[in-house]
């Protein structure tokens, strides 16, 4: 008998409403949520840094994008209509908090009282900071290289995008080779403004708090042990948090839209979400942005990187996960126009290979098996006719260079949205 409580993981607060898209009415809403991503970008880096102003570029980017996808209707934004979502919206994330979140702000805090009352120790803070931010533009630098890449990857094979999406429910995003162009910049666009998002809470943190070199040592074996923990709630976290992203209208237009408003390419990806949705996961759901800056960087950059390559849906374009992997994780198919599955859709309990076993070691029992939770709250069938589609996609072009534009051999399934 299930102990998991169906109630805790699908309670919701004000309106019920599951959305997987957007739609011309979210027009209004979807300006001010830029308007506010700009905001957040000018008060967290300065009205006069470089990466606000970029951002804002972003943002007009984006504006001007949507009605190009999705037409455009000027009706009330829902945060006029039902402003107590917003409100229910704040109290879901707060709930959904896990203890390493609060112990990693615990460890930061007594940090800096102590680097306070023990002015004649070595903690060199003003060495420290500027360490930090040099670390800070690292991480930035290597995931939009890398990201980069990928855009390069996709441009030079935009005829095998075109002909993987059409077999799909983004069928009428590359109907032409003008218009899967345009998407594979608008993916890689979203990816740079929902990056620069995410990070405004890390580069708050290591602007106005100090951290101490000689206490180094030992905060960094902390977070190395927070985080071991953390990961064990991810899943857990996770499902719920997503779940209320396509099942709160506000949280879906505000916060996680934008994700699922860009091709499934790694281009698109940070840790799962949209601007506004890293904004809050990153101030108050994950422990990263109060370690020490150093193991900050590191887990920020594997996180963000595997994200990216974990988001990777188009077969036979870089970055490519081998194809083992492919068929043991399903989060692909929430790309390709299902709600479910919710969690992270891992599925090592089957037969898989030793390379795989190795790859995957380092990942918990929560996360190895994570799809459980999914069966158990939805009764979800890892065996689906979905999956099966796109594993069929996944044999077919993963190993190739291309094919013949549009030859879709009769694999249509997956092409609703």
């Amino acid at each position: 008998m299930s102990t998991i409580n169906v109630e805790r993981f699908h309670r919701l607060y004000g309106t019920h409403k599951k959305r997987i898209k957007y739609q011309d009415k979210d027009f209004l809403d979807y300006l001010v949520m830029l308007g506010i991503c700009a905001l957040v970008m000018f008060v967290g880096y300065g009205t006069q840094h470089v990466l606000a102003w970029v951002g804002a570029g972003l943002c007009l980017f984006m504006a001007v994008m949507f009605p190009i996808h999705h037409g455009a209707k000027f009706k009330v934004p829902v945060i006029l209509r039902a402003p107590q979502d917003g409100v229910f919206l704040l109290i879901h994330k707060v709930q959904n908090i896990k203890a390493p979140y609060y112990i990693a702000i615990a460890m930061l805090l007594a940090e800096n009282v102590l680097i306070y009352y023990t002015p004649t120790w070595p903690h060199y803070v003003d060495w420290m900071r500027r360490i930090a931010f040099g670390l800070f533009w690292l991480h930035l630098s290597i995931i939009t290289v890398y990201r980069t890449a990928i855009l390069i990857a996709h441009i030079r094979k935009r005829d095998l995008v075109q002909e993987v999406l059409a077999q799909s429910a983004w069928k009428g995003r590359v109907e032409t080779k003008g218009q899967t162009l345009r998407s594979i910049f608008h993916g890689y666009l979203t990816g740079l403004l929902t990056h620069l998002v995410y990070l405004v809470p890390w580069y708050m943190v290591i602007t106005y708090l100090n951290f101490s070199l000689v206490l180094m040592p030992v905060t960094i074996l902390l977070a190395f042990a927070v985080q071991k923990v953390n990961v064990t709630t991810l899943n857990d976290w996770f499902y719920r948090d997503h779940w209320l992203s396509h099942n709160s209208e506000i949280d879906f237009v505000y916060m996680h839209g934008v994700h699922h408003d860009a091709i499934p390419s790694g281009m698109i990806a940070v840790a799962g979400n949209g601007p506004l949705e890293g904004l809050a996961r990153s101030a108050i759901a994950f422990p990263i942005p109060f370690f020490n800056p150093l193991i900050a960087t590191f887990f920020y950059t594997v996180d963000v990187k595997s994200d990216i390559d974990m988001h990777q849906y188009i077969p036979g374009i870089f970055p490519k996960l081998p194809k083992e992997f492919l068929g043991v994780i399903q989060h692909s198919l929430h790309h390709f126009g299902m709600l479910e599955p919710y969690g992270f859709a891992i599925n090592l309990d089957q037969p898989i290979s030793d390379d795989l076993k190795k790859m995957t070691k380092v990942l918990p029992d929560e996360l190895k098996y994570s799809i459980r939770l999914d069966q158990e709250l939805n009764g979800y069938q890892w065996d689906n006719p979905k999956f099966r589609w796109y594993m069929a996609l996944v044999e077919r072009y993963h190993d190739e260079r291309g094919t013949p534009a549009h030859d879709t051999g009769g694999q249509t399934e997956g092409a609703s949205q």
